[in-house]
């Protein structure tokens, strides 16, 4: 069943801390790994890390491939001692 969502206003994006481009979007920005774990699948395993992104606070961090951000953004891995 489904309940009612009283909100407390944690949601709430502020308009003035994002630049929006010509088409009122926005492009998610990482701005720290904070984890990393080896995700095991049926043969493989999967390097993944935890990444904050800006705008939005820790508790919103998300898993995401090592791989894939390493290839979207390699900056975030310049000071990383593992490769």
């Amino acid at each position: 069943m489904l309940n009612r969502y009283h909100g407390d206003g944690d949601y709430t994006i502020k308009l003035d801390s994002i630049v929006l481009d010509k088409d009122l979007q926005y492009e998610k920005e990482p701005i720290a790994i904070l984890d990393r774990d080896v995700r095991k699948l049926r043969t493989k395993e999967t390097m993944s890390v935890k990444v904050q992104w800006k705008h939005r606070p820790v508790e919103e961090a998300t898993w995401e491939t090592e791989r894939d951000m390493r290839d979207k953004y390699p900056q975030l891995f310049v000071d990383s001692s593992t490769t």
